[in-house]
């Protein structure tokens, strides 16, 4: 018998029991995470959106204010700009948010208000990519497809020692077809990448992997599992220096609505220009507040002035309606503290 024909057999059944192994440990080890054990298209979704640069555990109460006030697409086409910013709040990256109401929109219109049932389809909607497209089609719809993220990305690294740039897009070409040809049938299929995403996630962890408790450990090559996977180092931020000027007449604190372009577009925030009168000026504690490409270090000055016009708002409408990002919270708590004279978090 000829070697080669011999390896594909050897292969498969290989490939088939390391298939066996890790859904079997999934269906007694996964996380009850609701929106995938629903296989709710709409929610697995709007989960997997929330879930991008944030953890599950931390990203869970947002997505449960999110189901109970807009529990279907149709609600979010319907929604004003301004309550989703509010409901969004606090995850960072808005967005994502903006194109979620442009993906809820295009699905009302050409889909009877509901997501597509192929990875195809999903990808050419707005903010859905590759990911997110492969975990809704697989998860929800059952089409077997992979879905590739940087858990999985992880994972596969490991297994097959890859110690090549896993940001290259060579390098990440490379996973997907090995993810590809590692997929079971359709009927495993929805467990299968499930499985992948909460090995990676409470298995086969960024440091420290607990490889003792791991399922597939006899199929995994990495001779140095904490190392991998490796990535060049990234260029070093852009540093931007900002003075902020908080103005404050009584009990009200002056928002302004942002540029529609730049860095957190569209939504509120605090005066940049130093006003004309100010009664009485008090400095408040810098912040650095670090984004993906880039650091604003700020400072802020808290101004007292004897007048106020429509953009002066209590605290409580702040709190209750307005979606200020997280890189002016600690401005505004220490403006509470002021104005109450105490934390009112």
């Amino acid at each position: 018998m000829d070697l080669q024909q011999g390896l594909i057999p050897c292969f498969f059944l290989a490939m088939k029991k390391f298939q066996k192994d890790l859904i079997d440990w999934y269906i007694h080890n996964h996380r009850p995470l609701e929106f995938r054990l629903k296989k709710d298209p709409y929610e697995i979704w709007i989960s997997e959106i929330m879930a991008q640069q944030t953890r599950i555990e931390a990203m869970l109460p947002y997505f449960k204010r999110w189901i109970q006030q807009l529990p279907d697409i149709e609600s979010v086409a319907k929604c004003d700009d301004e309550k989703l910013n509010k409901l969004w709040q606090g995850l960072g990256y808005y967005s994502r948010c903006k194109n979620i109401k442009k993906c809820a929109i295009e699905c009302v219109e050409k889909y009877n208000g509901k997501l597509p049932c192929t990875k195809e389809e999903l990808l050419k909607l707005p903010g859905i990519g590759p990911y997110t497209a492969g975990a809704i089609a697989s998860i929800a719809n059952g089409q077997r497809v992979s879905a590739v993220d940087g858990n999985v990305i992880r994972v596969f690294s490991r297994l097959y020692n890859i110690f090549e740039d896993v940001t290259k897009t060579s390098v990440k070409k490379q996973i997907e077809e090995l993810v590809d040809e590692s997929l079971p049938s359709k009927e495993e299929i929805s467990y299968y990448n499930q499985a992948i995403m909460e090995l990676g996630a409470l298995i086969c962890i960024p440091k420290n992997p607990r490889c003792e408790l791991c399922p597939v450990k006899e199929y995994c090559d990495a001779k140095d599992p904490g190392s991998l996977p490796y990535k060049a180092k990234k260029k070093a931020r852009k540093i931007e220096y900002k003075h902020l000027y908080i103005l404050v007449h009584k009990d009200k604190v002056h928002v302004v609505k942002r540029a529609d372009t730049g860095l957190l577009a569209g939504l509120y925030g605090f005066d940049e220009m130093k006003p004309e009168k100010i009664i009485e000026s008090v400095e408040l504690k810098p912040y650095i507040h670090i984004f993906s490409h880039i650091e604003w270090h700020m400072d802020a000055t808290l101004c007292i002035v004897d007048k106020e016009d429509i953009n002066y708002k209590k605290i409580e409408e702040i709190e209750e309606h307005i979606a200020l990002p997280s890189a002016f919270m600690p401005f505004f708590k220490q403006i509470k503290e002021i104005i109450y004279g105490k934390s009112r978090n």
